[in-house]
């Protein structure tokens, strides 16, 4: 812990649970990953006094922790202060009055995206809608149109039978790489509509760790490599097993056609990664998807794995998943096309003495 950060101490006690926890676990788990010591008692020192009525997402304890000699309100009511001196009792007198309705926007990095966070009075009545709010709070603001569109509802139902089930990120992340390599084995054999459904199942579990560890404040440093690492691997498995699995359908390419659809494939996919990688570092940590508003559209249906399950989706439904897999192969290459360029205008830009920055942070 940051021996110089304020201490956090909770302020009153509250029953109601959220997320299958009081406000006061809550807290202290948000007090953790932010590296601030927790407590229930004065400590003396330099402190964030915050109110067990309420609950709010992470965001504003680090807001307030830049902010002494401040009190951070919601409808008059206190709910994060900070005190230059932690002493026995509630809120004290004579703090700057900081109004949540004031609808500051923040930009969050990791969920590429600016929004107000959430902050809300924590009574049994509202927990079905504050349950809501944080959830969609964590939910990524660029990303493709499945994950964006589709199974937002479905992951929230799942995140919740999950949060009351006790079950932690990784045990849901475990349960969806069983699938995943079930999907894998079912496309190799041209179990097509099997290896689909297993690999729904599979993508939105996906969407439900990374909720259910922000939501429940459960976020690890392994647990984000057990997730990433099942992300970056798996896809040209999928894409390779599908190959395969053409023969028992009587639709084999050539091997010829075969070697160039996964050069295409998997070269593709790789070449992609790097340049976003090489984005990242050359542009201070800044995604290439979100640059421009075009970047962050093209997100949406760029040659990763959600948009290429849909190709792959509408081709089995016309009883040619062949001509999918070749179309992935061709959506490969234009998404690659697509992000060299934009990679090289933003080197150019940059050459100009034009600076590289998200339009989120405008």
């Amino acid at each position: 812990m940051n021996s110089s950060a304020p201490n956090v101490r909770l302020i009153g006690t509250n029953p109601t649970l959220i997320w299958g926890m009081t406000s006061g676990e809550r807290l202290r788990r948000i007090a953790a990953a932010q590296k601030l010591n927790f407590s229930t008692e004065p400590r003396g020192g330099a402190a964030l006094l915050v109110a067990a009525s309420h609950v709010f997402e992470p965001a504003w304890l680090k807001f307030m922790a830049a902010r002494p000699g401040q009190v951070l309100t919601l409808g008059g009511t206190p709910v994060i202060a900070h005190v230059a001196e932690d002493r026995a009792g509630g809120f004290p007198q004579g703090l700057t009055e900081v109004r949540a309705e004031d609808h500051r926007v923040f930009y969050n990095a990791a969920l590429r995206k600016r929004e107000e966070p959430v902050i809300e009075l924590l009574e049994p009545a509202y927990v079905r809608a504050i349950e809501r709010k944080t959830y969609f709070g964590a939910y990524k603001g660029v990303t493709d149109l499945l994950t964006k569109y589709l199974w937002p509802e479905w992951a929230l139902v799942l995140t919740r039978i999950a949060a009351r089930l006790h079950l932690t990120p990784n045990m849901v992340t475990l349960i969806g790489a069983i699938l995943c390599v079930w999907a894998t084995w079912l496309f190799w054999y041209g179990h097509y509509w099997a290896g689909m459904a297993a690999g729904l199942v599979f993508m939105v579990l996906d969407t439900v760790d990374g909720k259910l560890a922000r939501c429940t404040i459960t976020s690890s440093y392994w647990g984000n490599i057990f997730d990433h690492g099942m992300d970056l691997v798996h896809p040209p498995f999928w894409w390779w097993t599908w190959g395969v699995g053409l023969g028992q359908w009587g639709l084999a390419l050539s091997e010829r056609t075969f070697a160039w659809v996964m050069i295409a494939i998997l070269g593709g996919y790789v070449v992609q990664r790097l340049i976003e990688g090489t984005f990242v570092r050359l542009y201070g940590g800044i995604h290439i998807h979100v640059w421009e508003k075009i970047d962050s559209d093209f997100r949406l249906i760029t040659a990763r794995r959600n948009p290429n399950m849909v190709i792959l989706f509408v081709a089995t439904l016309l009883q040619r998943p062949d001509n999918g897999l070749v179309a992935v192969a061709w959506w490969t290459v234009l998404s690659c096309v697509f992000h060299a360029v934009r990679l090289a205008q933003a080197m150019a830009r940059q050459a100009r003495g034009q600076a590289i920055t998200s339009w989120l942070t405008m």
